[in-house]
Parts: C-alpha cells; sequence; structure tokens
C-alpha cells in the first residue's frame, strides 16, 4: 500500500505477476472475488466481495470484512452470528484480482448464513434429463 493508506495501482504484466507488491486489480464496480477455505481440511467456505475497504479491514485485524453487494457496506463477517473468520493465510492469483482466504471459523463453526458449515452445502444432480440439488444435510 502507498503512505496514503491506497493500494498502488497495477503496473505492468510482469510487476504484476511476479512483484513483490500488492496492487490488487479491482473490477468496474471497485470488487475483488475473495474464495474462502477453511484451513482446517481445505473445504470452500464461501465465495464473497472485498472491495479496497474491506481488504485494507481484512489486512489490519486478521479478521474477513467483506463488501454486502445486497446492503450497499462494510461487514465484518461474524460480527452479529459470532462466527468470525479468522484470517490465517490472504492469497492472491497471478494477475490480483482474485482473493483466497484460508480462515478459521470461531463461534458455532458454520460459515453460511444458514447454518451450514459452508455455503455450498448443495450438490447439483442431473438424472434422466431432470436437474435437481440435494443437499450435504
Amino acid at each position: 500500500m502507498s503512505g496514503s493508506g491506497k493500494f498502488a495501482l497495477p503496473g505492468d504484466k510482469k510487476s504484476l505477476e511476479l512483484g513483490s507488491e500488492l496492487t490488487p486489480k479491482f473490477d468496474a464496480d471497485g470488487l475483488l472475488p475473495a474464495v474462502v477455505t477453511n484451513v482446517d481440511g481445505g473445504d470452500v467456505l464461501m465465495l464473497a466481495y472485498m472491495n479496497e475497504e474491506a481488504l485494507r479491514l481484512t489486512l489490519s485485524t486478521g479478521k474477513t470484512h467483506f463488501w454486502s453487494r445486497s446492503r450497499g457496506e462494510i461487514w465484518l463477517k461474524g460480527e452479529t452470528s459470532g462466527n468470525v473468520l479468522e484470517v490465517v493465510e490472504l492469497r492472491t492469483d497471478c494477475d490480483q484480482d482474485t482473493i483466497w482466504v484460508k480462515a478459521r471459523i470461531s463461534g458455532d463453526q458454520v460459515a453460511c448464513h444458514t447454518g451450514k458449515v459452508s455455503c455450498f452445502y448443495r450438490k447439483i444432480t442431473s438424472e434422466n434429463g431432470k436437474v435437481s440439488l440435494v443437499s450435504d444435510n
């Protein structure tokens, strides 16, 4: 980050892919997708979005913050439920337009607002041309 608290703008392809400076490429809406996995086992817990402020808060607090597209505001994951996602490791992909959060869940050990451990608790099946969803429980 630059001295102003803003992230530096992405540079050339080589700097972006091989450099040591975090220069996130936010989309036209100012967002980055953030894939969250459980550090204990590696399961995908959720996909959410971070804007610049959410990423800065995540880096400074060690707790995941996201941008709620539906509410139009920053939210600390687990602020009301107690199921905070504690950051163990943050990674970015090669062109710095996606964040991977390896996290540990506190509270009831669930990441989804439905009470499921993961937001990806339904399997898509297709049998005889009929597509359906099957819950893991």
